[in-house]
């Protein structure tokens, strides 16, 4: 069976999923703002902006027009920034075919509602879980692009509409896995964008593989403990979408969390980051969100309040550091 597709966003990711669901054999979509962008990946089968140098399927076809791109429609996969959701989904809710699977791409948590965007998708499109799915992983997306050996979580209430997201997305390069813990695959793509924050700013003040570990570790121990509180399967956390996610955000130069923080670990501003920013680096503005939901469900996550206290509240970094380090000793067991 041939699926067609609608990715909306022209960013790297959205449009590295956009090939990856034409190299699985989908017939696919892409929605832009931009006419430039149309006419670069229609004419010269490139996106010049955000994944120069790799070529994109002949058969990928990118429209202005939200209703061309949403026509007929298996899969909706949605590539904007976090924070837009709601209004982008708004504006194309009228537009979405009836049977159609919304796909988040996203990982992020909403300002104001602390929701996930699973939750977002099915409060603005008035549709049930069964028709919400989540795509997540390692998914540094100029690997992926390149046909690198990578691989995600496609996750869905529905099982089987989390097997048919498999076959739509998986090629003999990238691979696979499905799950039914939305929560779990969704927490862990948004929160280590926070932690892949402190880490960056830990690299740029300086500190070792040492600190970069412990962060690491701690970080997932702090996802772990607000997944458990919203229901999370806890095995979820040492897969793709939990441990894997991680290392690659915390890791890689590509990772723009990671980026992010090394910017201001080095002296940068806030305001002078941002400035020199391209790509959105969603746990800045997730952070805070994140932080409520964790005081919400009594979860104590100090390496997200650090990053927070940093960003937002003027606290100078070696202050939180020194926050970090001096907190009252525990025992080391998984999820504390």
């Amino acid at each position: 069976m041939t699926f067609r597709a609608a990715v909306m966003g022209t960013g790297s990711w959205g449009t590295t999923v956009a090939k990856l669901m034409c190299d699985a054999g989908c017939e696919v979509t892409l929605w832009a703002r931009r006419p430039e962008v149309v006419e670069s990946v229609n004419e010269r089968h490139e996106n010049p902006d955000y994944l120069p140098g790799v070529v994109l399927p002949e058969n990928l076809r990118a429209t202005l027009d939200p209703a061309e791109a949403l026509r007929d429609a298996d899969f909706v996969a949605l590539a904007v920034p976090a924070q837009t959701l709601r209004e982008n989904l708004a504006a194309w809710v009228a537009l979405l075919p009836p049977e159609a699977v919304l796909v988040s791409l996203m990982k992020g948590v909403e300002l104001g509602t602390t929701r996930r965007m699973s939750e977002v998708i099915a409060e603005v499109a008035n549709v049930p879980a069964e028709r919400v799915a989540v795509f997540s992983g390692p998914n540094l997306a100029r690997e992926i692009a390149g046909g690198e050996p990578s691989a995600a979580v496609a996750a869905c209430a529905d099982e089987a509409v989390a097997l048919r997201l498999q076959a739509a997305t998986m090629t003999s390069y990238f691979r696979v896995y499905t799950s039914t813990d939305v929560v779990g695959v969704e927490l862990g793509g948004a929160v280590k964008n926070v932690v892949a924050l402190c880490v960056g700013i830990a690299v740029g003040l300086g500190f070792g593989d040492n600190t970069r570990a412990l962060l690491m570790t701690r970080g997932l121990a702090e996802i772990a403990r607000l997944g458990a509180a919203l229901g999370a399967d806890e095995h979820t956390f040492a897969g793709l979408a939990g441990m894997g996610d991680l290392i690659a955000s915390c890791s890689s130069p590509m990772s723009r969390n990671r980026t992010f923080g090394e910017n201001l670990g080095r002296g940068m501003t806030l305001e002078e980051v941002i400035a020199v920013t391209k790509q959105t680096a969603e746990g800045v503005k997730s952070a805070e969100p994140v932080l409520e939901l964790a005081r919400k469900h009594n979860v104590e996550m100090p390496i997200t309040e650090a990053v927070v206290n940093v960003l937002h509240r003027d606290v100078p970094l070696k202050e939180a550091a020194i926050s970090l380090i001096s907190r009252s000793p525990k025992p080391e067991r998984y999820g504390v």
